[in-house]
């Protein structure tokens, strides 16, 4: 199927802005406490994976380098939201995993952070849009992690 590569690029381009601007809003107005965004990113991935991630996986997630993730969770963890334990499948590496007092604080944040990203999309999309655009992006992701 051929596609119209300037539709393409307008889409793309689009897409791009909407969330940028989405995300900056998100990271100007919300309320993270003593987190940085990006910190709830690792924290919000965390929390989804209670035997832990690797930092390899971390970075995949929260799309940081691994220098950055590692200064990152050296931070929070200094603050005692997260440790780190040996890895049982490779004792080089270590799994993150949060601690109780992260897992709170990832709550907390969490619960102010979807409030506010469903006001920002219920200022555009119905719920029936937001379904569409959903499966869309997922269909994009799919298709991006299939070309891989």
């Amino acid at each position: 199927m051929a596609v119209p590569i300037r539709l393409a690029n307008e889409a793309w381009e689009a897409l791009f802005r909407a969330q940028a601007t989405l995300s900056q809003e998100f990271e100007h107005s919300g309320d993270w406490g003593e987190l940085l965004p990006r910190e709830y990113g690792v924290l919000y991935a965390l929390a989804g994976a209670p035997d832990g991630l690797r930092m390899t996986e971390l970075c995949e997630d929260v799309l940081l380098t691994q220098a950055g993730i590692s200064r990152l969770i050296g931070r929070i963890e200094k603050r005692g939201l997260v440790e780190r334990h040996d890895d049982p499948e490779d004792a080089r590496a270590s799994r993150i995993t949060l601690t109780s007092a992260g897992i709170e604080v990832q709550r907390l944040a969490g619960r102010a952070h979807a409030r506010r990203v469903a006001t920002a999309m219920g200022r555009a999309l119905s719920p029936a849009e937001l379904e569409v655009l959903r499966n869309l992006s997922l269909r994009l992701l799919a298709a991006a992690e299939a070309a891989r």
